[in-house]
């Protein structure tokens, strides 16, 4: 095989080969280098909430850091061709208009999925806003909703829910897996402050 796809299958399988210490950062960095027009998932940035730097452990020294950081992390990933499935809580605590010129600096068709803490953005920022939404990608039915969810739309027939909201981690994650529930947390404080493309949930779950 040759050409990138070729190069970025050598450079994953050297990683998980001879690499005891690969990270979900560098898989993130390769998925973004590899591909164009991704579609991605993100939730729980809460830009400009101070407050949220202590409550969920962030490694951040102040919510300027913060903000800077996970904007940087989301344009290295996302494109301008690129969809991005936002499943809420962009922004916390701060006045619309600035919530406005923060979630602008945001590349990307973003698509918002409201959270409880979602203001009334500028819908222009959007292709979409709404509460719930199903999709299907690669042959596979997803549910979309700001919470995590017991039951979804054909979650009997192999679909996934994704989700933001309980701040979870890796671990959270792990542990749906391996107990045969598809149900995936993309919010930043699970995904290394990284939005998550839809060919990686679907590497995760082995589908």
């Amino acid at each position: 095989m040759e050409g990138k796809a070729g190069d970025r299958i050598f450079l994953l399988l050297w990683y998980h080969l001879f690499r005891t210490d690969f990270t979900w950062k560098e898989y993130l960095h390769v998925e973004r280098t590899e591909e164009m027009n991704v579609i991605y998932f993100t939730a729980d940035q809460h830009l400009g909430h101070r407050a949220v730097i202590n409550m969920q452990e962030r490694p951040f020294e102040d919510v300027q850091e913060m903000n800077r950081v996970i904007i940087s992390n989301y344009n290295a990933m996302v494109g301008s061709d690129d969809t991005v499935y936002l499943l809420g809580d962009i922004c916390h605590r701060i006045p619309v208009e600035e919530a406005n010129k923060l979630i602008d600096r945001l590349k990307g068709k973003k698509i918002l999925i409201k959270g409880n803490h979602d203001k009334r953005y500028d819908p222009a920022l959007f292709e979409e806003i709404t509460d719930f939404k199903t999709i299907a990608l690669n042959g596979v039915n997803i549910a979309l909703m700001h919470y995590p969810m017991l039951s979804w739309p054909k979650s009997h027939h192999g679909s996934l829910q994704l989700h933001g909201h309980v701040h979870g981690n890796r671990q959270n994650n792990e542990a749906n897996r391996d107990a045969g529930i598809r149900r995936f947390d993309v919010g930043v404080d699970a995904n290394d402050f990284y939005p998550v493309s839809i060919n990686q949930i679907l590497t995760f779950f082995g589908i």
